[in-house]
């Protein structure tokens, strides 16, 4: 009986300790996240703002004065519930948004998420898991969840296999239109989407909490190219986050638009333009070029789109699941 006693006595113990620790880190970082959430931790299109290269005057005064916010495309999930947090894209940002992701997990000590999910094999999306390896953090068995053609390219080619192999990553597949359950209310479930898949296919992901619903589609050619009907996913959702690289094709005038498809900006306002307010204001545009005004909340474009009933994705935006 004393013993028993003991038993549960060492458990309230730590579960009150616990407890106690994430009040203290959550009070020493008022913004820690307290309920299942979603937090944007990037809107930037793969090649980042300022962009390698530009001339223009959206990156001129970057490079002399960056700007910490313009992270490229990621969203970090905290789970206070079953204490961890995930990462939906791996970017050439990882380091700063791994840290932030951190922050704003109370309860966590680990530097690293618990899991990252990848839509596709384009730089911006997977790249950053170079600092997985040996020669940064030398990461142990990070899981790190792809389709299958995706799992097979960072399986068979290098510097990607290295960390297989020296098991810094831990590769999980996934299946189109398949839930994969991360906690008892928490899951995701991947969606193919038509891209360009020289290497791998290409995916955005239903981000189901324990109230609402996130659509996540960084990247896809045009709408009318999909099976499935962009409005009908909408209306099954609370938030969607779609591809809004390009607000129109008058901003890209040095490269052919033709090898780089994706929705214009006023293409989707045009398609979405029936919606009702309610149903406008669940869509937030992401994965901005660097040429996209869009990224200037002064500027014609950006109000436009608030106009217009949109939305555009911001840097720290929090959305409650």
């Amino acid at each position: 009986m004393k013993k028993s006693f003991l038993i549960f006595t060492i458990i309230g113990f730590i579960s009150c300790q616990s407890n106690t620790q994430q009040k203290d880190i959550a009070k020493a970082n008022p913004n820690a996240i307290t309920e299942t959430s979603l937090i944007v931790l990037g809107t930037v299109q793969d090649g980042g703002s300022p962009h390698i290269g530009c001339k223009k005057t959206c990156c001129s005064k970057l490079f002399l004065q960056p700007e910490l916010h313009r992270n490229v495309v990621s969203l970090g999930i905290i789970d206070p519930q079953s204490q961890k947090k995930y990462l939906l894209e791996c970017t050439p940002d990882f380091p700063r948004q791994a840290k932030l992701l951190h922050r704003m997990a109370s309860f966590s000590k680990a530097e690293m998420p618990d899991g990252i999910f990848l839509t596709h094999a384009h730089i911006g999306h997977y790249s950053g898991l170079m600092f997985l390896g040996k020669e940064a953090i030398n990461a142990n068995s990070i899981p790190v969840y792809t389709m299958p053609r995706m799992k097979q390219f960072l399986e068979a080619n290098g510097p990607w296999s290295q960390l297989v192999n020296q098991k810094n990553i831990a590769l999980y597949p996934l299946q189109n239109q398949t839930k994969m359950a991360l906690s008892e209310k928490l899951s995701l479930t991947p969606l193919l989407v038509p891209h360009r898949d020289e290497f791998s296919e290409t995916v955005g992901f239903i981000i189901e909490g324990p109230n609402k619903k996130v659509l996540f589609i960084p990247d896809i050619d045009k709408w009318e190219k999909w099976d499935e009907e962009i409005t009908d996913l909408i209306s099954k959702v609370d938030y969607a986050l779609i591809d809004g690289t390009f607000y129109n094709g008058e901003e890209i005038n040095t490269r052919n638009i033709s090898e780089i498809p994706h929705p214009f900006i006023i293409e989707s306002m045009q398609l979405f333009q029936h919606l009702t307010a309610a149903e406008k204001q669940k869509i937030h545009f992401i994965h901005f070029n660097h040429t996209n005004l869009a990224l200037d909340s002064s500027s014609k474009e950006f109000i436009s789109i608030h106009d217009n009933g949109f939305r555009v994705a911001q840097m720290n935006q929090v959305i409650k699941l």
